[in-house]
Parts: C-alpha cells; sequence; structure tokens
C-alpha cells in the first residue's frame, strides 16, 4: 500500500456474521467506510460503521433490531511478531505484512451493544412476557418504583393474576406479614 491516504468502503451483511461466529450478533446490516492512512512505518486505520442489527431480547428473547453508529481508529506498526499493545494498537509481523479486521469490525459492533436490551413497552412476546411476570418474585408494594418492579410492562403480558383461586401456604402468610410490618 502506497504512503498516503486510501478509502474503502464495505456492507456487513448476515454471512459476515454467520461467518465471524460472534456470540453476540448473528444478523444485521452494517455499512462500512474505512480511511487508511499510511506513513513510513505505521498505519491509521479510521472506520465508520452504520447500520442495524438484530440481538435477542432480554426479556423475551426474541430478536430485536439495534442501531449501530460508531467511529473508531486502531493504529497499526509493524514489530517482529503479531501482539496488541492496547484496544486501538496492534503490531504485526513485517514479514506478514497483512491484517485481517474482520475481528476488529466485529468487536467494534459488539462494543455497541448496551448491557440491558430489551424492547420498547408493548413491543416483546406477550407469551413469554405473561410467563416471566408469572414466575417473577415480587415484593408486595410494586408501587415503589425500582426497576424491577417496572420492568414488566403491563402492556407486554397478558394478565394473568397469580395465585387467584388457589389456597396460600400459611407459613408465607406469616411471613407477608412480617415484610408488610416493615
Amino acid at each position: 500500500m502506497p504512503i498516503g491516504t486510501q478509502d474503502f468502503e464495505y456492507v456487513l451483511d448476515n454471512e459476515f456474521f454467520k461467518n465471524i461466529e460472534g456470540e453476540d450478533v448473528q444478523k444485521g446490516k452494517v455499512k462500512v467506510k474505512l480511511t487508511v492512512k499510511r506513513t513510513a512505518a505505521s498505519f491509521e486505520l479510521d472506520f465508520d460503521l452504520e447500520g442495524v442489527i438484530q440481538i435477542p431480547c432480554d426479556r423475551c428473547l426474541d430478536d430485536m433490531d439495534h442501531e449501530v453508529k460508531t467511529q473508531e481508529t486502531l493504529y497499526v506498526k509493524f514489530g517482529s511478531e503479531y501482539s496488541e499493545e492496547s484496544d486501538n494498537v496492534v503490531v504485526i509481523p513485517e514479514s506478514d505484512g497483512e491484517l485481517n479486521i474482520a475481528w476488529f469490525l466485529y468487536e467494534f459492533i459488539a462494543l455497541t451493544i448496551p448491557l440491558k436490551h430489551v424492547h420498547q413497552a408493548g413491543k416483546c412476546n406477550k407469551s413469554m412476557s405473561a410467563k416471566l411476570r408469572k414466575h417473577a418474585a415480587r415484593s408486595m408494594d410494586d408501587s415503589d418504583g425500582s426497576e424491577d418492579a417496572a420492568s414488566y410492562d403491563d402492556d407486554d403480558v397478558v394478565d394473568e393474576v397469580p395465585g387467584e383461586g388457589e389456597e396460600t401456604d400459611p407459613r408465607w402468610d406469616e411471613l407477608k406479614k412480617i415484610i408488610d410490618n416493615n
């Protein structure tokens, strides 16, 4: 590659995500604009990624769309053997003279996924949300505004009232009295 700047464009599709065998993303379509600036001894790779990936919802496990829009920079230097000096500095052997950027692209995309990713209110799989609600541990007073109490929106579930028409265990009734008194 000559000294100077080169521009490249790629489209990462379902086949890319399938072949990369990453756990976080299996489907999507992301456009990549790559600008490579070469000096005598190093390269600066500027990535501009934009598109949509599909990831499983943490609540109902159905696929949901997640927008990807990020810019990353990777610095590549020549050395005696391959190493990653930091998050954005890579050393490649001079004898190889090439770098496969596929895994770096996947990592840039995976880093855009938030820790908690759930559908918007009313978009989750209703039957799965109903099952979660049925089996979720809840306090006697859900009006405390806690995140757990709000994590299952009433719009998301088919209303099943747990315990209705069932006898309760008297031991649990005594424990509930203790909780209510605090």
